[in-house]
């Protein structure tokens, strides 16, 4: 039997009285693809923040390869969310890309050799080649963006945790990231836990869904979590799920429409 990469056991994440998720169980299996969906404050980055070993649980544990989780683990490459990057920065992107190889690893490091190939290979995989001796202050937001998913993906991880990684990206963009994460998972046996309000441009992908709302959450397949009576119980308001040619559009109440996630278009 293969091992789980990741395993949440009974976990619970609370601020005082305000429980995000309880009685959380999951177990992300290699190659993997999890898309994690939910409405803004339901918790879904302090997730991503909890398997990094940044967010204490309230109850519960989690396991990365059997093991209890550790911050700073070499085998988790972590996308953030987009943000600004200080102008006067003078690190080179390809050097940033290095950085994901051994910039803070102890004893000895990559051969320069296999280190500059496999820089190379992920300023491809990002359409990087043109940005690489650009200073990482100079970079557009999309730019940022896509050098961040190199750096994340460039040790080939065993655990990739993905916040919105495909903000301030154009169409094009969108699926030159989606698919080397895809490409990742499938050649390095890395699972993938991506967050994101548009599950369109990844639906292809994904294996299963974790949906959160109200604290609490459902998990299993697209076709079994993104339906109409599903998500109506989840939020206790009625809920649509409407299927476009091959796409999906949720719309809920006005009470709800404030709500990012609510409408995938």
């Amino acid at each position: 039997m293969t091992a789980p990469v990741l395993a949440i056991k009974n976990a619970k994440l609370a601020y005082g009285e305000n429980v995000l998720w309880a009685n959380l169980n999951l177990e992300v299996m290699p190659h993997e693809f999890i898309a994690i969906i939910g409405a803004n404050g339901s918790g879904k980055t302090s997730l991503l923040r909890a398997i990094l070993g940044q967010e204490k649980l309230n109850d519960g544990s989690i396991e990365l390869n059997q093991k209890p989780i550790h911050h700073g683990s070499r085998s988790i490459g972590y996308i953030p969310q987009h943000r600004t990057v200080d102008a006067a920065t003078p690190v080179r992107a390809k050097d940033l890309l290095r950085m994901g190889l051994d910039g803070h690893r102890f004893g000895p490091s990559f051969g320069s050799k296999k280190a500059a190939a496999r820089v190379k290979y992920i300023l491809g995989c990002i359409d990087g080649f043109k940005i690489a001796d650009k200073k990482v202050g100079d970079l557009s937001g999309g730019e940022l963006q896509r050098l961040r998913v190199g750096q994340a993906v460039i040790g080939e991880p065993d655990l990739i945790l993905a916040d919105e990684p495909l903000s301030a990206l154009d169409l094009a963009q969108q699926k030159t990231i989606a698919d080397l994460l895809d490409q990742e998972r499938q050649e390095h046996n890395a699972a993938v836990l991506f967050v994101t309000h548009d599950v369109n441009p990844i639906l292809s992908m994904v294996d299963r869904v974790l949906y959160l709302a109200n604290g609490k959450f459902k998990i299993g397949t697209p076709d079994e979590v993104l339906r109409s009576d599903v998500l109506s119980e989840l939020y206790g308001t009625p809920v649509d799920v409407l299927r476009n040619q091959g796409r999906i559009v949720v719309v809920g109440t006005q009470e709800h429409d404030h709500h990012d996630h609510e409408e995938w278009s």
